[in-house]
């Protein structure tokens, strides 16, 4: 990797980075106002749908999906507990143990389907939880 495109993979991590944490804040601001699921989700969809980001996933401290903005929520998805395992979603489970804060995945192919995706999650600011977002590479 060049030194130019190194430095705008930082870049856009750093970007990402900052995306999550709004998100964290975001969802902690929602659940205090009384927000419902659905309208949480609503808006996570009009974030996506506004800007660069393709997904935005956050869990309960369980590492379960509690918001999504993908239909269907990721039903039966968690984010691992254990952070290291050797699933693509295992280091973001050190988010959930509070031994992260951040944490910042090159582009890989998702097991889920293969689509080569970049994540990258913050912890929680109300509780443990997973804050990702998500961008299609």
């Amino acid at each position: 990797m060049s030194d130019g495109s190194r430095r705008s993979n930082d870049d856009q991590g750093r970007c990402l980075v900052a995306a999550a944490r709004i998100a964290a804040h975001f969802v902690d601001a929602a659940v205090r106002a009384g927000l419902d699921r659905a309208e949480i989700e609503a808006t996570l969809r009009g974030i996506v749908d506004g800007s660069v980001l393709s997904e935005i996933w956050i869990s309960d401290e369980t590492g379960a999906i509690a918001y999504s903005s993908v239909e269907g929520r990721g039903d039966g998805f968690a984010f691992p507990t254990d952070p290291s395992g050797d699933g693509q979603a295992a280091p973001f489970a050190a988010l959930l143990t509070g031994d992260r804060n951040v944490v910042v995945q090159e582009p890989r192919p998702r097991e889920l389907d293969g689509a080569v995706f970049r994540y990258v999650a913050v912890a929680g600011v109300d509780r443990p939880r997973v804050v990702q977002v998500g961008v299609a590479v």
